[in-house]
């Protein structure tokens, strides 16, 4: 199998799916405040809030988008309805940027078949697919969940990568660079600027795979070198991490990343262009 049909799901084929009454539970990742109960959705669609749902409460050098704890996880997941054996399809309203936490952290517990919408629910509407405005309410799930199925870095690991393989920041450029500010602005020494969005098309949807090998390699992404991931918090590295999934890399991630590194005064920071 391509390892992209292991990651993305088109809208196309996620409706057909639905249509033949295929089991797969459909969540609509959120990481905004707001009522979300009358927005438009998948049919079905369950809301799961990123700040409370995929993340521990934050602070310090945990940073402010920590990995849940797994046990209200658990009841989280159950409470969406999630199934043991049954897909998962996860979607948002901003090119799967969000969404891809959801996608990490369901793999990162042990769900095998998670896959992200390509091109998130703006791509769903231009294929002309029907939506709805009410939330899914599934009946309570059986899912079981354990911690530790991707890989992760702490500081001290995504340090060290930077210097013996490739730790790739996916940041936009901008804050990559950094500056004056508090707190402290730029990036982890060794580490390479790969923005997460430049993966995508101008539509919103990923590139095809050749792009993204060629994209990839120019980052310094081969074979022989172990990769890693950052970002601001944990959410667009989760992004990247998919990407090089969909070409047939595994990258670990750093889910403290840049919030995490920040504050803690005695990590180096770089300021500029250049990995340093």
């Amino acid at each position: 199998m391509d390892p992209r049909d292991t990651v993305l799901v088109t809208p196309a084929a996620l409706a057909a799916q639905l249509a033949e009454g295929a089991p797969v539970s459909v969540l609509a990742i959120r990481n905004a405040p707001g009522d979300w109960t009358a927005a438009p959705r998948i049919c079905g669609a369950v809301d799961v809030d990123l700040p409370s749902e995929l993340a521990a409460p934050g602070g310090g050098t945990r940073g402010s988008r920590p990995l849940p704890d797994i046990a209200e996880l658990i009841r989280n997941a159950r409470r969406w309805g999630l199934r043991r054996d049954v897909p998962v399809v996860v979607y948002d309203h901003d090119r799967g940027l969000v969404a891809a936490r959801g996608w990490w952290v369901l793999r990162w517990a042990g769900l095998a078949d998670v896959r992200l919408l390509d091109g998130g629910f703006a791509a769903w509407q231009a294929a002309g697919l029907p939506a709805a405005s009410a939330p899914g309410r599934p009946e309570p799930g059986d899912v079981a969940l354990s911690p530790g199925h991707l890989p992760v870095l702490d500081a001290d690991g995504a340090a060290a990568l930077a210097r013996t393989g490739l730790l790739l920041d996916s940041r936009v450029r901008v804050n990559y660079i950094g500056g004056p500010g508090e707190p402290r602005r730029g990036h982890i020494p060794g580490a390479l600027s790969a923005p997460a969005a430049d993966v995508l098309t101008e539509a919103g949807g990923f590139a095809d795979g050749a792009t993204l090998r060629h994209l990839y390699a120019a980052h310094g992404v081969d074979p022989s070198r172990p990769v890693g991931v950052s970002c601001g918090a944990g959410i667009s590295a989760a992004h990247s991490v998919l990407a090089l999934a969909s070409i047939g890399v595994t990258a670990a991630m750093f889910p403290g990343s840049w919030s995490a590194w920040a504050v803690d005064p005695e990590r180096p920071v770089v300021v500029g262009g250049l990995p340093g």
